[in-house]
This record gives structure tokens, sequence and C-alpha cells, in this order.
């Protein structure tokens, strides 16, 4: 899916836009977010792209959602 991550004073958010859904992110797998997974504030988990990490922001890219049930 197509999202758009984009930096805030309070660390990052992810915008969904088919789903009108914009959620901070609360964990992420790498500090610099990119070629890891990142949880959202509404319990999702992303995987998101392997891009460096001085990738300038906002940027929109090809996330894949993970399922997070145990």
């Amino acid at each position: 899916m197509k999202v758009m991550i984009r930096k805030v004073p309070a660390g990052f958010t992810v915008y969904v836009p088919k789903k009108d859904l914009e959620e901070a992110v609360v964990a992420s797998e790498k500090p610099a977010l990119w070629g890891g997974w990142v949880d959202l504030k509404n319990g999702w988990r992303l995987l998101l792209p392997d891009l460096a990490p001085d990738t300038r922001l906002p940027i929109t890219v090809e996330a894949k959602k993970l399922d997070t049930a145990a």
C-alpha cells in the first residue's frame, strides 16, 4: 500500500490515503526507519522499503502491512 511518511516535532507520522488515516510511529526496528518494520499508534505494523538514512521527508513509499496477531 502507498503511504506518506513525514517528520513532526514528536517523531514521525504515517498517512494512508486510501484509508484517510494518519497515525504516529510508536516503535521502529531501525533508528532511520528504512528497511525494517514500524509500529503505528493504532496497532498496525508496516514494513518499509530500504532507503538511504538521509532520505528527504515527506515521501510517499510502498509499504507492506504485516500481520501482528500472535
